[in-house]
Parts: C-alpha cells; structure tokens; sequence
C-alpha cells in the first residue's frame, strides 16, 4: 500500500481549520475528516472519556459505518487502554491482538491496522484519536507525529471552545441580573 507523506503544509492547513472553528463539535469533525484525508486512510474516530462510566464515547468519525461504530460501549480500561496510560499505540493485525475490544466488528467493518494517540488537556488525558486501515499499516514514526500532533492541537481547541462557550453563557446570565426588566422592584 502507498503511504500519503505528509508534510508541514498539510498540518498547518489542518491547524488553522481547527483554530478557527468555534465550536467543539467542529473541531471534532474537521479533527476526523483531515487525519483520514491527510493519511488517505479507512477511517478515523475521536472518542471523549466519561469519567463517570470510565466509557470512550465517539464525539466523532469518518469513513467508518454506523454499525461499526454502533457495536456497543468501548471502555477506556479495554480497549487499547495503554494509549490512554502511556502515549500512542500502534496495532498492526486487529485479529491476532488482545487489546482490541471488538476484533469480529473490525474485521466485518474490514479494519485490519489501528493507531491510537491520547488526547490531552492540561496534562490531563481527555480522550483519544484513533486511525483505522484496511491495509496492513506500520505505522511511522512520522504517521505517529502527525496524528500526536492533530490529536494535542484539537484537545486545545475543544477546551477553548467549550470556555468559550461557557464565559457566554455566565455574560448572558449577569446580563439578564442586571437588567432592570427583569429585576423585582422591593
């Protein structure tokens, strides 16, 4: 299989989408479609932990099936957890590795290799962005940098945006305190 070099350019196209967007579930789809594109790939998927259930849920993906991707709840203590623990993981048979939760679902959706980089904010593990092939893939150590490296920008960006999203709603809630309609005459 051929492997799509990437280079300096196509990364800094990808960061000024990303920056640029507003909104997390932007960035999270922008994060999705440019990693598969850019690495002309199967697939691509960014998960966001629940701390609560300790499950990965899909904020985003492209080029993967519904049913692939309705295959049941991926737990962040099963599935490729050392991505989360210990940094990127690479796994070049999904069918003759243990650390694939759902082997069946991936060879039915024909995934054959998977990268998996965490996603971090504030030093704090977030989530994980995971690349999928239908080919047998070693992954460089350049694919590896670029998917680390899209996977630490779109962390950034999903954080600013959700702070952003959260100082316009306390601005709008003083707003409507200090409004004299609104306020109860004593």
């Amino acid at each position: 299989m051929k492997k799509h070099i990437i280079n300096y350019e196509t990364l800094i196209k990808i960061t000024g989408a990303i920056s640029a967007a507003r909104d997390p579930e932007d960035v999270v789809l922008l994060t999705v479609e440019s990693v598969k594109t850019a690495l002309d790939v199967k697939g691509c998927t960014l998960f966001l932990i629940n701390r609560k259930t300790k499950e990965l849920k899909i904020a985003g993906s492209y080029g993967l099936s519904e049913n692939y991707l309705d295959k049941g709840p991926i737990s962040s203590l099963k599935s490729i957890a050392e991505s989360l623990e210990e940094g990127p993981v690479a796994i070049y048979d999904v069918l003759d590795d243990p650390r694939i939760q759902y082997p069946e679902e991936a060879r039915k959706e024909g995934i054959t290799s998977i990268l998996s980089v965490p996603i971090t904010v504030h030093s704090n593990v977030i989530g994980a962005l995971r690349v999928y092939t239908s080919q047998p893939w070693e992954f460089t150590l350049e694919d590896v940098n670029f998917v680390q490296a899209v996977a630490q920008i779109a962390g950034m960006a999903i954080d600013l945006c959700r702070l952003n999203k959260g100082y316009k709603s306390s601005i709008e809630i003083l707003k409507t305190m200090r409004d004299p309609k609104l306020m109860k005459s004593k």
